[in-house]
């Protein structure tokens, strides 16, 4: 389980961001939200399947009937695994951030009412109105711009940032992510507006359909509450919340290290371009791993440098990448290795 081999550092960054004060004794908030979270999973795996039950007894060849009932059984048997290991990840995460409810200080006070105009401006994730970042995978190419529109959350002024997916011409993914900084420095995370676009042959005119929201969120909606994008100073070993609505937005990083450079770390340096980390990190760069108990198997870490911000996303499970190959806003971008 990758959230239970999690480091256990002191997570205390992350307890603060919860309860200054800590769980009562006696008192597991996050362990029941857990045990609660399985229960709700469970039932929505056997409403999903006497739901696609339904729809197969409507299936005119009985073969096909048969077919369509015996991959509802085997979506069923999947889904409850998953629902299981949901619950030991949720579990595994209260170990390191402790019992206490998540209610994050979002108080109005500790934010910059003109986001536009920080107090403390985030050197390891610059968003300025007009920064703009490409990004290259084998798969996909992605596009990030800070845009002059704002957004009133729970009384916090947020930045709007969209972020496009493009595999082979077309717009898959378009995504509005809101940002608030803090007078410290701390970069706010307080929510998303999603959009999973397909396109289908024989439309005419050919136009991105919108068959999916998955992931959206709204701090103050429904019980979805703001989480730390990242630390104006962060700590190696600290994990803390980057989001939460319980089975939908559940985000959570670890900060590996706020030194790396390449040839320091063989397990770090595992897919890095070491000429792209060569050119961004002189021991100043950090790495953190991102998960989420609703995939309790997926993993991601992050490489961040000074005056850039994210310049490589690594799925160590995988084998993918996504590098940064372009940016508006440093010299440094027009020297970024092709590959």
């Amino acid at each position: 389980m990758v959230l239970g081999a999690m480091v256990l550092g002191l997570a205390t960054a992350g307890r603060a961001e919860s309860d200054p004060g800590g769980a009562p004794p006696g008192k597991k908030h996050c362990s029941e939200t857990a045990t609660v979270a399985a229960r709700g999973c469970a039932n929505a795996a056997r409403s999903d399947y006497w739901t696609t039950v339904g729809t197969c007894i409507n299936v005119p060849d009985a073969e096909a009937r048969s077919e369509c009932t015996a991959d509802a059984r085997s979506s069923r048997r999947e889904e409850d695994q998953l629902c299981k290991e949901q619950l030991a990840a949720r579990r595994a995460l209260c170990g390191l951030l402790g019992e206490a409810r998540y209610d994050p200080d979002f108080d109005p006070a500790r934010f910059d009412a003109d986001p536009t105009q920080p107090t403390t401006p985030n050197p390891l994730f610059p968003i300025a109105v007009g920064y703009h970042w490409d990004y290259l995978s084998n798969e996909e190419s992605v596009a990030i711009d800070v845009t002059p529109f704002t957004k009133l959350i729970d009384g916090v002024t947020c930045l709007v940032v969209l972020d496009r997916v493009t595999v082979a011409g077309q717009v898959v993914e378009d995504t509005e992510d809101w940002y608030a900084r803090a007078k410290n420095g701390d970069l706010f995370y307080c929510g998303e507006q999603t959009a999973e676009l397909e396109t289908f042959a024989g439309d005419v005119p050919v136009r991105p359909e919108l068959v999916s929201i998955e992931g959206a969120f709204k701090a103050g909606r429904d019980g979805a509450q703001a989480g730390v994008r990242f630390r104006a100073h962060p700590m190696p070993g600290e994990i803390y919340r980057q989001e939460f609505l319980l089975g939908t937005a559940e985000d959570v990083a670890e900060v590996m290290t706020t030194t790396y450079a390449y040839g320091q770390d063989a397990e770090l340096d595992r897919l890095v371009p070491r000429a792209l980390a060569e050119l961004l990190c002189a021991g100043d760069c950090v790495v953190t791993q991102d998960t989420t108990p609703l995939e309790p198997d997926a993993v991601e870490r992050k490489y961040h440098a000074p005056g850039i911000g994210t310049f490589l996303e690594v799925h160590p499970d995988t084998g993918s990448t996504l590098r940064l190959v372009g940016c508006s806003f440093d010299p440094r971008c027009s020297m970024l290795p092709a590959s």
